[in-house]
C-alpha cells in the first residue's frame, strides 16, 4: 500500500454552493494529520464523503487502497469514526454502547468483553462502565467515542472537530490520549479542528 489516503481533484457543491474545489491529500500510512479550517470551509463535507456517506461527485478517493464508494462495504471495518456531533446512545451504559458497537462489526462473546475491558482500563472507565452515557460529562463521553471507534482495530481513524464543546482541561487530555492510541497502535489518524 503505497498511502493510507489519496485525494485527486475532489470537487463537491451543494447546488450552486461549493463546498470543497479541486482538493488533493495524500497520507502515509501511520501518519496523523490534521486539518485546520473555520465552519463552512468543507472539513465536514470532507469526512463524510471519507465515512462514505456522500458519494464523491468529481475527483478520486483511495482509503486503504479501496475506493470508498464502490468498496464500501470492504471498507468500513478498516474506519473508526468520530463524528462532530456525539452518537452515543444516551440511555445504554458505556458497557452496553461498546457491546453493541463491536456487535455490529461482528465482535461476539469473550472475544468482545475481553476488548471492551481493555478499552474501558485504557482509557479511564473502568469505574463508569455501568454508568448511563447521558449522566457523563462532555469529556467522558468523547473518551467513550475514542474507545468506541478503536474497539474493532480500524487502521484509520477520522475525527471530525471530535474536541468541540470540551473544555480545555478535558480538549487537552482528550488530544493526549489520541496521541498515545496514535503512538501505541500505529493508525493513521486525520482529524479535524478550528
Amino acid at each position: 500500500m503505497n498511502a493510507a489516503l489519496a485525494i485527486s481533484k475532489l470537487t463537491h457543491r451543494y447546488g450552486e454552493r461549493l463546498a470543497l474545489d479541486n482538493l488533493d491529500l495524500e497520507l502515509a500510512p501511520g501518519t496523523c494529520f490534521g486539518l485546520l479550517g473555520p465552519n463552512g470551509s468543507g472539513k465536514t463535507t470532507l469526512f463524510r464523503l471519507l465515512a462514505t456517506l456522500l458519494r464523491p461527485q468529481s475527483g478520486t478517493i483511495r482509503l486503504l487502497d479501496l475506493d470508498p464508494w464502490r468498496q464500501r462495504h470492504a471498507l468500513r471495518p478498516q474506519l473508526g469514526v468520530v463524528f462532530q456531533a456525539p452518537s452515543l446512545d444516551k440511555l445504554l451504559s458505556v458497557r452496553e454502547n461498546l457491546v453493541h458497537h463491536g456487535n455490529l462489526f461482528g465482535l461476539s462473546g469473550r472475544l468482545l468483553g475481553l476488548r471492551v475491558d481493555e478499552l474501558l482500563a485504557r482509557f479511564g472507565l473502568t469505574q463508569r462502565a455501568r454508568d448511563t452515557i447521558g449522566t457523563l460529562s462532555g469529556g467522558l463521553q468523547r473518551r467513550v467515542e475514542l474507545a468506541r471507534c478503536l474497539l474493532h482495530r480500524p487502521r484509520l481513524l477520522l475525527l471530525d472537530e471530535a474536541s468541540t464543546g470540551l473544555d480545555p482541561a478535558a480538549r487537552r487530555e482528550f488530544w493526549q490520549m489520541l496521541s498515545e492510541v496514535h503512538a501505541q497502535d500505529g493508525v493513521t489518524i486525520l482529524f479535524t479542528t478550528h
